[in-house]
């Protein structure tokens, strides 16, 4: 079996366990905020991110990463958007949208608890707010 090439790029982060207490309400919540593909039984699904260059899956086995530890950031076309989609689908924001050089950034918990950050660019035309 080949490997895929969008997933399989030398030195690329290509996949991702993700803790979960409920994987059906945090695999919906990717999927309805952030438009992740998944994949296989809706019991125990797996996952590809919006560019197809990132897959993985929820696991109940390992530590809510809370604030602490490795912290994921998404890019996104537009913070105050996602920020509204996130809480209108069980996520709490827990840091409001700061700015960053050129970036607009925020930090939100997904509904297991996990701390991600989204981030989108405010130079130039796109997302100037």
């Amino acid at each position: 079996m080949a490997v895929d090439s969008l997933v399989g790029r030398i030195a690329g982060v290509s996949y991702l366990h993700i803790p979960a207490r409920d994987i059906t309400k945090s695999a919906a919540f990717y999927r309805d905020v952030f438009g992740w593909q998944l994949h296989g039984p809706p019991d125990g699904p797996s996952f590809s991110d919006g560019t197809g260059h990132v897959i993985g899956r929820w696991v109940t086995d390992q530590a809510v990463a809370g604030a602490d530890g490795l912290r994921a950031y998404i890019y996104v076309a537009d913070v105050d958007d996602t920020l509204d989609a996130i809480t209108a689908r069980g996520g709490q924001i827990v840091m409001p949208p700061y700015p960053e050089g050129t970036l607009r950034v925020a930090l939100f918990a997904d509904p297991a608890g996990n701390v991600l950050g989204i981030w989108q660019e405010t130079s130039g035309s796109r997302g100037s707010r």
